[in-house]
């Protein structure tokens, strides 16, 4: 039996996961969490066999959570689910040590088949992610600007270009207004754009916001 802990701050979406996953007889969900903190208490005292981590959790970005993980539990299988299409996350999420990465738009059974794939310690990445994988080991590849970006310059830029205001992307993200402000100039100069407008226009033009 495959054990699985469950990480999503929506209780429909983990009732949606667990229904998915009660139709197979070798699959189960034996916890959930809604937060990063409750992941890391649960793997504390349980063991699992595959996390399913949503990569919006509140207050801390996915891929920190990620990150964390692969300290603390190295050989646990992360398979990444996120409401953004693969050419947002994925590539990020695969080079941060996730086993894999799903849209929740998917198919049931392509979860299912994720799933099994990461639990016997292989990976899962669609023909779309290795073809980006291969084109960032080419040398001289460009990159495009947003791709320059760090993780959490990443995250910053998506809320700013949503709409957010520096105060609320602080208060959200447990920062500095100061700090948030300190990232905000560093991506309008790794982006080469000179304001929030700018921003937006970026990210609805490469499809980063919804």
């Amino acid at each position: 039996m495959i054990k699985i802990l469950v990480a999503d701050d929506h209780a429909i979406v983990r009732e949606g996961l667990k229904g998915i996953i009660s139709t197979t007889i070798d699959l189960q969900v034996t916890a959930e969490a809604e937060t990063g903190q409750e992941v890391f208490d649960l793997i504390a005292k349980d063991e699992f066999d595959v996390i399913l981590l949503d990569i919006s959790l509140p207050g801390r970005n996915g891929l920190e959570i990620l990150k964390q993980l692969k300290n603390e539990v190295p050989d646990m299988p992360v398979l990444i689910l996120s409401v953004y299409p693969e050419e947002q996350y994925a590539v990020r999420a695969i080079k941060a040590g996730a086993a894999g990465y799903l849209s929740k738009a998917g198919a049931p059974d392509e979860l299912v088949k994720a799933i099994r794939r990461v639990a016997w310690g292989k990976k899962y990445i669609s023909a779309s992610v290795a073809e980006e994988l291969a084109l960032e080991m080419e040398t001289g590849f460009e990159k495009l600007p947003h791709e320059k970006l760090s993780d959490r310059e990443f995250e910053i830029m998506q809320r700013i270009a949503g709409g957010s205001t520096v105060s609320k992307i602080a208060q959200d993200m447990l920062l500095s207004v100061k700090t948030i402000s300190t990232y905000r100039s560093r991506i309008l100069k790794k982006m080469n754009i000179k304001t929030n407008a700018d921003m937006t226009l970026y990210a609805v033009k490469h499809g980063l916001i919804e």
